[in-house]
């Protein structure tokens, strides 16, 4: 498929209309991580402009060591995990997405495909692209509860 605004080939717009959806609720996320380290830094060891400028990775490291502070409800230190382990699983997939490359798939369609660090090969299907953003769904709404909205 091609647009007006590029010569080189697309996937189609459903299928980028998820990749821009999945890009956008990644990027949201990253950015309330950040607000829930700014709101939990008792000692103002952060700034948001610091926190910015990490990698997400970086990010997900902060947050670690950030959301599981000292005098958390067993209620909240059960949420702080929770949203450690699940940003963790999104940074991965997230990195997938980001570093993919364009491949023309058995069909003649054009998608992304991505390899893992153990060299694994796989496309990225639309079934990934929606999971990817059912799980980011899923880490926002625990955001929301462990900043008690």
């Amino acid at each position: 498929m091609y647009e007006n605004y590029t010569h080189q080939s697309l996937a189609n717009k459903k299928y980028r209309e998820l990749l821009g959806t999945a890009i956008y609720v990644f990027n949201s996320n990253n950015s309330f991580i950040i607000e829930n380290i700014l709101n939990n830094d008792d000692y103002k060891k952060y700034t948001w402009h610091r926190l910015i400028d990490l990698t997400s990775g970086n990010v997900a490291a902060q947050a670690k060591k950030s959301l599981l502070r000292e005098g958390l409800t067993s209620e909240n230190k059960d949420l702080a995990n929770k949203i450690n382990v699940l940003f963790d699983k999104l940074c991965e997939m997230r990195n997938r997405i980001i570093h993919s490359f364009a491949i023309t798939d058995q069909y003649g369609e054009q998608i992304l495909a991505t390899k893992e660090k153990n060299g694994n090969q796989f496309i990225i299907t639309t079934d990934i692209l929606m999971n990817f953003i059912k799980d980011n769904d899923r880490l926002s709404t625990l955001l929301h509860k462990f900043r008690g909205y």
